[in-house]
């Protein structure tokens, strides 16, 4: 196993693979003077391969990834004590399309899915109760426990109400925010049926959300208005009893693997993140848009640093401009609340290894893989376009995976190098950043890319991926499905009543 890499021909760093490196250890690499550690090196994290300057740059995947701010020798430690984002506000960006392209194949694999009223593929086959308001989540959840105690649920993947607490006492962008996510939700393959349950007097009401919903099967989707009735629960039963019955006559077939449709997620990132399971899961994407399928890429403030390297791939100029506007807007966003822009990287990414956001983002966009941007998505809004789609969503694991399931995607891939065990609204694939944790929490880890530093290949580590993504399309259950760990967090921007 290697100890060091040096990731880009460029860097005047490198980084730590293993435990236990200790100073006076001497790290060698091709083309590289012999250097001499002068401290103990944690895992992930990272040291000077020459000397820098107060003031220098300092680079890592052969992009700045902050400005030094002492002078810095060869083998030196360098993270917050001695590094500081370069970062500042809106920039003016220029249009240098790479001419990205989408490879022809010749294989046609298949997933077992499915296939929906309007084409679409789910994955899983499930019933979901959404509430429009969290006046009645009791009542959304005790409609769930009375079908799961007293039905045949055979062909019936779960039963699942998905609580949240929004839908009254909202202003602005939070309610229109809160209606088209449910709406979003209501629509979602991967749910055979839904019974959409309101209370009667709150802000979101149920006529207006239908009509947010647009063209959706009728047959599959119930409305129950709790004030309307005189027991909501018996009346939500026997409606949900119908879904059941219409539901038990799904069954999956082989479609085209064009139709998935796959987040991209990252959270608890560390030093390892940008060198092992974010650009696996990028081969990932690769491999999926190549064959006509779709990834979604989002977490926006952990685009900034790297937005350039998005942006360039941009499919044209319209897809550029909504690119720029993506990064501004949600710089906005945060100015709109005295909040400083930069500050993002979490204690625990500082503790893997992580000092600055342009350091987070140049990992953490290695999940987008190298194919043309297409598409640049408003929150909760349905993907339109096969290929690489950037998302207006924060970086907040729960509202960002959410977000990703509210597009459409029947399924999020996160990586992760300090680990996680939630999950959101469709099944959501923990990818470790190494060996280590996946060992240690092989009841949150669905699949390691640690080994991919250690004797795999990223060749081979992609097969295997494939394998997985491919069997957990099929109906293999997750880690956090297997537990039952699967919430939505709709995104919250302002004033609640």
């Amino acid at each position: 196993m290697k100890r060091f890499i040096k990731i880009n021909a460029a860097d005047n760093v490198a980084v730590a693979l293993a435990d236990g490196v200790k100073a006076g250890e001497i790290a060698e690499f091709d083309n590289n003077r012999p250097v001499t550690l002068a401290e103990d090196i944690v895992r992930g994290h990272k040291f000077a391969l020459c000397p820098i300057a107060k003031g220098e740059k300092v680079i890592k995947y052969g992009y700045p990834i902050g400005i030094a701010t002492t002078d810095i020798s060869p083998g030196q430690w360098i993270h917050s004590h001695n590094l500081a984002t370069g970062l500042s506000d809106d920039l003016q960006y220029t249009y240098n399309p790479t001419g990205a392209t989408v490879p022809a194949v010749d294989d046609h694999p298949t997933v077992n899915g499915y296939l929906r009223y309007d084409g679409a593929m789910g994955i899983r086959n499930e019933l979901w109760i959404i509430p429009t308001v969290g006046c009645v989540n009791g009542q959304a959840n005790a409609i769930a426990t009375r079908l799961k105690a007293e039905c045949n649920t055979e062909g019936i993947d779960d039963i699942r109400a998905f609580t949240h607490n929004y839908g009254c006492s909202q202003l602005g962008a939070d309610h229109q925010n809160t209606r088209a996510a449910l709406a979003a939700l209501a629509r979602h393959p991967n749910a055979g049926g839904v019974l959409v349950l309101g209370l009667g007097c709150e802000n979101n009401q149920m006529a207006a959300l239908r009509e947010q919903m647009g063209q959706f099967d009728e047959s599959r989707v119930r409305f129950l208005i709790a004030q309307d009735v005189e027991d909501e629960i018996e009346s939500g039963v026997e409606l949900c009893r119908e879904l059941i019955a219409l539901m038990k006559t799904d069954c999956r077939q082989p479609l085209p693997v064009s139709k998935l449709r796959v987040g991209l997620k990252c959270g608890g990132s560390d030093g390892m993140s940008g060198i092992t399971a974010n650009p696996l899961v990028g081969l990932f994407s690769d491999w999926l848009i190549s064959h006509g399928g779709t990834t979604v890429l989002t977490e926006v403030p952990e685009m900034f640093g790297a937005e350039t390297i998005l942006m360039n791939r941009a499919t044209d100029s319209g897809v550029f401009e909504r690119t720029v506007d993506l990064i501004n807007d949600f710089k906005g966003y945060f100015r709109s609340y005295g909040q400083p822009i930069y500050e993002n990287p979490s204690p625990g990414n500082k503790a893997g290894g992580i000092t600055t956001l342009e350091e987070k983002s140049l990992g953490c966009v290695q999940k987008g893989g190298s194919m043309p941007v297409v598409d640049v998505l408003d929150y909760a809004c349905g993907l339109k376009k096969n290929g690489l789609n950037l998302l207006t969503a924060p970086g907040n694991d729960l509202v960002a995976s959410t977000a990703l399931a509210l597009s459409g995607c029947q399924m999020v891939l996160f990586t992760t190098g300090r680990g996680t065990p939630f999950g959101t609204a469709v099944p959501t694939v923990k990818i470790s950043t190494n060996s280590a944790l996946s060992a240690k929490k092989n009841n949150w880890i669905d699949f390691n890319a640690g080994s991919t530093v250690e004797n795999e290949s990223f060749q081979h580590a992609l097969t295997r991926l494939i394998e997985k993504i491919i069997s957990v399309a099929d109906g293999e259950l997750t880690h956090n499905e297997k537990i039952g760990a699967k919430e939505i967090a709709i995104f919250k921007t302002g004033v609640t009543l």
